[in-house]
């Protein structure tokens, strides 16, 4: 019975031995091809790489605070793009075929056949406990594919080798060349010109920059973006030196001649600091990112934007609007005027019958928001400054307020004080400083209500003209409408006409717009160029009602000229547009020819 029974055992240990020769010669191949090559394998769960290029040194890379960093070598940020690219190859990696460990042995000089002797490279992977070794092979012979052994398991792979390029052949490959990390949440800055530091915050709300140190003050939050930007692509162009114990003192650095420090609520995240311009390319500088032993080159105007006095970090304008406005006043010793929005009316002018033109308070808008200061004339002026210059008793105010008739809801205020020779100076409400503002851009401000006018004079529709008169010294020539396009000369007056052209010019002078007003209540006609003998138009309706339009001389380095009417019982000069001018001056002149 016991021999019985041992024979059985044998029996079945030779059947399993055959099984497993029959499966690992018949069936593996078709088991593993298609399967992942790293099975288990999520790029998103590596802590740590080692990599052992052939042909040069071994480098390690470790993720740690969201972000991979070079730990061998030397201690260095990577380039957490080009590793992520190549881990995520990595993961999808698939097998193509499965050579086994018998395949191998059978094969003489496996080892050299497939490269595995002097792989291109041995990588360790690391995702906490469970680790990953594999070496890189050599390509098959049509090279689209590559040999691959993962240490501890039997045979060899092969896989695509699509992902090889990915493979940094040398640390340098993955170090990162940037001269400070991301600076998308940086809200606060610190900047050393030597001796000068200047700290600049952002604030959380408007996301405007402002000036902390030396002075506090607004920043030029366009300046700094734009700065900020341009420092976040800046490039290192070559790695000097990782020595630790390198003179930092030879490469200016030590102390840098421009520090940069960028941080996020209480932490310090990223820094860089500029030393001296190469004596080998006059177009480079030494830089060093800060808690790292590296000197690079970068270019020469990397930190240009950080250089500079402390006024040059400055904002120049005088003002900006964060919030909506109702009312603007302008007070001057010669006119006080508002002007008042209103949802269904639009601008107005108080007090005035006429409405305002919307583009002309839009302009006085943009006019006013970009002045900028040509000098910062005193950060903290005495009673005795503000007298002299004018700004003890300003006589002059321009007051924006979020709500029409309400002082208490001021958005904005500033105060202008004396002018000279090619300035005048300004103060806004809410700082103490003197500014300076160019006479050159004030003079650009319209001083009277009624510059605000809507430049629409009147409205009325072609079909409804009768007849149009024109009169120049002592001739006069009267053209009737009959109809649509239909013109003729009337009796007593003479000449060839073009009845198309003088139905759209008539259409366009019932619509006519100023080109900007000129003068109002006028008493000096002369001055513009009007006298007895100037054109002259009478446009008559259906109705009886009559608009008349006088013209003077050109305006000054313009093709246009000025034109009078009377608007609300008032003479109003203003510019005549450029396009109607030429129209009535073919059509609706009288020739100095009657026949023609």
């Amino acid at each position: 019975m016991k021999n019985q029974t041992t024979v059985i055992w044998f029996a079945v240990a030779v059947i399993l031995a055959a099984f497993i020769w029959i499966h690992d010669h018949y069936f593996s191949h078709a088991e593993v091809a298609g399967g992942k090559l790293l099975p288990g394998l999520h790029a998103a769960d590596l802590t740590e790489i080692q990599i052992t290029p052939i042909g040069a040194k071994e480098f390690i890379a470790v993720y740690t605070n969201n972000s991979w960093c070079l730990k061998k070598p030397f201690v260095y940020p990577a380039q957490n793009a080009a590793i992520a690219s190549w881990l995520g190859a990595l993961e999808k990696l698939t097998v193509a075929t499965h050579i086994t460990a018998a395949e191998l042995n059978a094969k003489k000089d496996a080892e050299a056949g497939f490269g595995f002797d002097a792989p291109q490279a041995t990588v360790d992977l690391a995702a906490g406990e469970t680790k990953w070794r594999f070496l890189v092979g050599s390509n098959t012979a049509p090279g689209d594919q590559v040999f691959v052994r993962i240490v501890g398991a039997d045979g060899a792979l092969v896989t695509d080798s699509a992902w090889l390029p990915l493979l940094p052949p040398t640390v340098e490959s993955w170090r990162d060349t940037s001269l400070v990390g991301p600076v998308d949440n940086c809200d606060w800055i610190v900047i050393t010109n030597g001796t000068r530091v200047i700290e600049l915050r952002r604030n959380g709300t408007n996301q405007l920059w402002r000036m902390v140190q030396p002075i506090a003050a607004r920043a030029d939050s366009a300046r700094i973006t734009t700065a900020l930007q341009q420092l976040a692509g800046a490039q290192a162009t070559r790695f000097i030196t990782d020595d630790p114990k390198a003179d930092l003192t030879a490469f200016g650095l030590e102390p840098a001649s421009t520090d940069v420090w960028l941080g996020h609520g209480t932490n310090l995240y990223s820094a860089v600091h500029a030393g001296k311009i190469s004596a080998e390319d006059t177009n480079q500088i030494y830089v060093r990112r800060d808690s790292f032993n590296t000197v690079a080159l970068a270019a020469k105007d990397t930190l240009a934007a950080w250089t500079g006095e402390v006024n040059d970090f400055r904002d120049q304008h005088l003002l900006e609007l964060h919030a909506p406005v109702a009312e603007i006043e302008l007070r001057s010793a010669t006119a006080n005027f508002s002007l008042v929005f209103n949802v269904t009316n639009g601008w107005r002018v108080v007090g005035e019958k006429f409405p305002a033109e919307s583009q002309s308070v839009l302009d006085l808008a943009k006019l006013l928001l970009n002045w900028r200061a040509t000098e910062f004339v005193r950060d903290f002026p005495t009673r005795t400054d503000l007298e002299k210059y004018g700004l003890a008793n300003p006589t002059r105010h321009i007051t924006f307020y979020g709500a029409a008739g309400d002082t208490n809801t001021v958005v904005a205020q500033l105060l202008f004080g004396n002018e000279e020779v090619n300035r005048i100076f300004v103060k806004r409400a809410d700082e103490d400083f003197i500014y300076a503002l160019s006479l050159a851009d004030f003079s650009r401000l319209k001083e009277n209500s009624w510059e605000f006018r809507s430049h629409r004079l009147w409205n009325f529709s072609e079909t409804n003209v009768a007849s149009i008169t024109m009169r120049q010294a002592a001739k006069t020539r009267t053209l009737l409408r009959a109809g649509t396009n239909s013109w003729s000369v009337a009796p007593g007056s003479q000449g060839i006409i073009n009845p198309l052209a003088i139905e759209e010019t008539v259409r366009r002078l019932g619509e006519l717009e100023a080109d900007g007003w000129v003068a109002r209540n006028l008493t000096a006609p002369e001055s513009f160029g009007f006298t007895t003998n100037s054109p002259q138009l009478t446009i008559e309706l259906k109705t009886g009602e009559k608009f008349i339009l006088d013209f003077g001389e050109n305006v000054p380095q313009q093709e246009k000229v000025f034109a009078a009417a009377t608007l609300d019982g008032e003479r109003w000069v203003f510019v005549f547009p450029t396009a109607l001018t030429q129209l009535v001056a073919a059509y609706l002149t009288i020739p100095q020819d009657p026949l023609k």
